[in-house]
């Protein structure tokens, strides 16, 4: 068995932010574990630009962004063994993990951070008629045939759901020569970034169909066609008479993300059933002592810019749980959702808090003209005025000390929107 202070499993653009952060702070004894053949993550296969604007202050392409942390890595000498699967975590930190050039090995560390990221929501989840044909990918299996292997899915494409990578993909198989008839959204809201919408549909002239779904899948061996209806808002249920029929031999899913917490359970740490992501206080640090969880994991951002820097805040923090230098949380304070706001993070904060603290979530709807509230027990301490709320971008608001010691009898701490729904 190996002893490690800090073992981190991902090595994503999460997890390679949190080892660095570590060794910044002063650890050496660090181990990214990567079941993947190379470190990067998603990013690999997400050749289009728009990340780093926040971080390095230019706008690279994600093997780019990746890369400046890979380079980092090599750097610092931070050792990482990819192809690598971790099958189990113990509640007192003992990982288990397989690979072909190790076998079976054991792990015994200090502290823990979770980075494994997401995996895309497939058909199987969704229940729509029809034949199981070829012909259906997930957006990111298709991003990554056309991009790393240089396959195209097919040529008449339809995409259900309006997720960041569909639309990316919207543009990406255009840009490829095939016809993308349209993009369809069940909800009266897209679920990508306001900017994607516009250089990725907009502009290419690719209908988006809000208020749809798919009902039917034509096609036996390969995918001939799909049949779109319209749904009613509230019920999200099909209305008869407003069937459609495309002809297509691709349809592409962009239908969510789902973090993947297998090994998180089985470490015994408390999951949130708002973002099925682990439950954090503002260190990040999860229900069980000394492992942390940050990025897409612990809930699905919308810049990996902000994966970035809240799993370097994850590996500061585990490099002072090492050193005997966190503060165990005694007094804290549950953070609520409430209306308009779904899945806060963190979730608890403690009475003791020293420094200000990000918290972020997701709008439950389109809001204009909003603001953001947050309330310590009933009295209001903050509120931040916004244009626009979507629950395809993330809200960001700092809390402070300060904020605590206006009501010190609370039991709770409530974020909440107040605006008009639109």
């Amino acid at each position: 068995m190996r002893n490690v202070d800090i073992l981190i499993i991902g090595g994503g653009p999460a997890g390679l932010a949190a080892a660095i952060s570590a060794y910044e702070a002063g650890s050496r004894n660090i181990l990214i574990l990567e079941r993947e053949e190379n470190l990067g993550g998603i990013l690999k296969q997400c050749i289009h630009n728009g990340f780093g604007l926040h971080t390095f202050k230019e706008e690279l392409t994600g093997p780019e962004y990746a890369q400046r942390y890979i380079d980092k890595v090599l750097e610092y000498g931070i050792p990482a063994q990819c192809d690598t699967m971790v099958i189990d975590i113990t509640p007192d930190k003992v990982v288990t993990a397989v690979s072909r050039g190790a076998g079976l090995e054991h792990f015994k560390a200090k502290s823990i951070i979770l980075a494994m990221g997401c995996r895309e929501r497939p058909r199987g989840s969704l229940g729509t008629p029809g034949w199981r044909c070829s012909g259906i990918f997930t957006a990111g299996t298709a991003q990554k045939f056309t991009n790393l292997k240089g396959m195209m899915p097919g040529k008449r494409v339809v995409i259900l759901g309006s997720g960041d990578i569909g639309l990316i993909m919207a543009r990406r198989m255009t840009f490829m020569g095939a016809k993308v008839l349209a993009c369809v959204e069940l909800m009266p809201f897209s679920a990508g970034l306001k900017r994607n919408i516009v250089q990725c549909l907009d502009d290419y002239d690719i209908p988006l169909l809000l208020s749809h779904t798919v009902v039917d899948i034509a096609g036996r061996e390969r995918l001939e066609g799909v049949t779109v209806a319209e749904v009613d808002p509230k019920t999200l249920k099909p209305i008869e008479g407003t069937e459609q029929y495309y002809e297509c031999d691709t349809l592409l899913l962009s239908v969510g993300l789902i973090p993947e917490n297998e090994l998180t359970t089985m470490a015994g740490v408390k999951i949130s059933p708002a973002t099925n992501g682990a439950e954090v206080n503002e260190n990040l640090e999860t229900s069980v002592e000394g492992i942390f969880s940050c990025g897409n994991v612990l809930h699905v951002h919308d810049l990996v810019d902000y994966v970035s820097e809240e799993s370097a805040k994850a590996g500061v923090n585990a490099h002072k749980y090492v050193q005997g230098q966190l503060p165990k949380e005694e007094n804290t304070l549950e953070v609520v959702s409430g209306f308009g706001v779904s899945g806060a993070v963190p979730q608890h904060i403690s009475q003791e808090l020293d420094e200000p603290i990000t918290i972020m979530f997701r709008p439950r709807g389109v809001f204009k003209d909003a603001q953001v509230c947050i309330d310590v027990g009933d009295v209001q301490v903050a509120a931040k005025k916004s244009r626009i709320l979507t629950p395809g971008e993330m809200v960001t608001l700092k809390f402070s000390p300060e904020y605590l010691r206006k009501n010190t009898n609370a039991d709770k701490i409530t974020v909440r929107v107040e605006a008009q729904q639109s």
